[in-house]
């Protein structure tokens, strides 16, 4: 079993930055590629941002990069997106999940088995 806490959002005017964490459970974090995906209002689930668990490879959304940059710290169980030059658009619930059952990298949302409770984020104009 693994457990997602997420922290780190908030609200902030266009052009700032904030930092999600996500804290997970579980002796095996290490092993799994990790995701954050976002949900804005009235809109579907899209994929952010992922990173490997070997290598630590990333790969990201064309809307967000350049932008944002997501990492791992397996000592501390953490992961990270740090989000400059944020936009309105970006406002959304931001969600980390953890793809248990891959051994590679992975955008598609149903490959993920363990989803954190979401943070919001607000960018105003």
């Amino acid at each position: 079993q693994v457990q997602l806490v997420e922290s780190g959002g908030g609200l902030v005017q266009a052009g700032g930055s904030l930092r999600l964490s996500c804290a997970a459970s579980g002796r095996t974090f290490s092993f799994y590629p990790m995701g954050w995906f976002r949900q804005a209002p009235g809109k579907e689930r899209e994929f952010a941002a992922a990173i490997g668990w070997r290598y630590s490879s990333t790969y990201y959304a064309d809307s967000v990069k350049g932008r944002f940059t997501i990492s791992r710290d397996n000592a501390k169980n953490t992961v990270y997106l740090q989000m400059n030059s944020l936009k309105p658009e970006d406002t959304a619930v931001y969600y980390c999940a953890a793809a248990s059952g891959k051994r590679t990298i992975t955008i598609r949302a149903y490959e993920y088995d363990y989803w954190g409770q979401g943070t919001q984020v607000t960018v105003s104009s």
